[in-house]
């Protein structure tokens, strides 16, 4: 894609979201574009696959921080864009100055226009001024963020899930040359491949983008019928994502070189899957370790004794000491999260008192009785002195 095109194009409206969004919202506002847009969700539906390829062009700029700033620098010097010519008076074509003239860099100077080729040099694939600088120069592709939900076991013990992703890669029909099978892209003769041309206006020597060939030193005379002569397409593909032992939730596993493919031969992004577990009923987790409330009866805590607590693998027996206070955590070694590095985390038990909402009058009974035997015994002495102090 040449400068003019890049710049030209409003990615934050395409997103909806205001030029100072945050990373966040504009993470969220691609989410949603791109679920409502997804082609899996519309099946035959020629404008929202169109959607879904601009919102994703969009958020490979805006997601990046590098890209990002310069594309807002960009913005900033020509304006919003636009086909007359960038915000500038006179850049329609009818005389007065041309924003193509500074699209490379000021030949011998240094300072004022000079400086304009390093900004957008990484915007438009080449440094402003460097000796051999080509407008084509070979671009990583962009990374790809998916998500994945899995339940809270298959995040303690680790899983292997099929995931199934449609996202831009290279074309299929022509390789990724652009071009209609059984033919090639051919050399423009304009810019001899370069992808700049030169131009003298005044006491000044510029370079800019090719204007037959866009910038890209070649011409595709016949387009490939399925990607239009870009080289990539959106494919739908399944691949293998191995989820690790412990992961946690919200976060991000990268499987890399499986992203948006690279432009000019240049290696392709990788594609970052974030997870999303699933609560369980009973246990949660804090870390490595595993936790669990377990209710418990007042004889229990009072008197002792043994009770049987669940693991994610089964169960275990756990000894409760005579006189244990509710609300107190018995940790059980061993019995927590694993993971490949051999780390291990514990089960971490907390009782609970159990109350009964309601008594029969035998146990009704009973609790009075003892409420009468522990009469003399203050459950509260430190509080019962200080509001006797008063």
């Amino acid at each position: 894609m040449s400068a003019r095109e890049w710049i030209g194009k409003d990615f934050y409206r395409e997103l909806g979201v205001s030029s100072d969004a945050t990373a966040d919202e504009i993470k969220k506002a691609y989410r949603k574009l791109a679920k409502e847009n997804h082609p899996d969700a519309n099946a035959g539906n020629a404008e929202a696959e169109k959607k879904f390829k601009a919102v994703s062009e969009a958020y490979g700029v805006l997601s990046d921080t590098s890209k990002r700033k310069e594309y807002d620098e960009a913005r900033r010097l020509f304006g919003s864009g636009g086909p007359g010519g960038f915000g500038f008076p006179g850049a329609g074509g009818g005389g007065g100055f041309d924003v193509g003239d500074i699209f490379g860099q000021a030949g011998q100077q240094q300072g004022g226009f000079g400086g304009l080729g390093d900004i957008l040099g990484g915007l438009f694939g080449r440094r402003g001024g460097a000796a051999g600088a080509t407008a084509n120069r070979p671009q990583r592709g962009s990374d790809v963020e998916t998500d994945v939900r899995i339940d809270f076991a298959e995040a303690v013990k680790g899983a292997t899930l099929p995931l199934r992703l449609s996202s831009p890669a290279t074309c299929s029909t022509c390789g990724g040359n652009g071009a209609k099978p059984g033919t090639s892209p051919r050399t423009c003769a304009t810019c001899q491949g370069s992808g700049l041309v030169s131009r003298s206006q005044g006491a000044f020597a510029f370079s800019e983008p090719c204007r037959d060939c866009r910038g890209r030193g070649t011409i595709i005379d016949d387009p490939c019928p399925e990607c239009a002569g870009e080289g990539i397409s959106t494919r739908t593909r399944t691949l293998t994502v191995r989820i690790p032992p412990g992961v946690a939730d919200d976060q991000r596993i990268r499987l890399a070189g499986q992203g948006e493919p690279g432009r000019g031969g240049a290696q392709p992004g990788d594609l970052y899957v974030r997870v999303h577990v699933a609560p369980h009923a009973v246990f949660g987790r804090k870390d490595l370790d595993l936790t669990i409330t377990v209710p418990v009866s007042f004889t229990e805590l009072a008197l002792g004794g043994t009770i049987t607590v669940p693991t994610l693998e089964g169960k275990v027996s756990l000894k409760v000491p005579q006189g244990t206070a509710s609300g107190r955590v018995l940790r059980v070694r061993g019995k927590g999260i694993a993971k490949r590095d051999g780390s291990q985390g514990d089960l971490l038990v907390t009782l609970q008192a159990a109350i009964p909402a309601k008594l029969d009058d035998k146990a009704r009974e009973a609790l009075e009785a003892y409420a009468e035997a522990m009469a003399d015994h203050d459950p509260r002495p430190e509080i019962t002195e200080l509001l006797e102090g008063r």
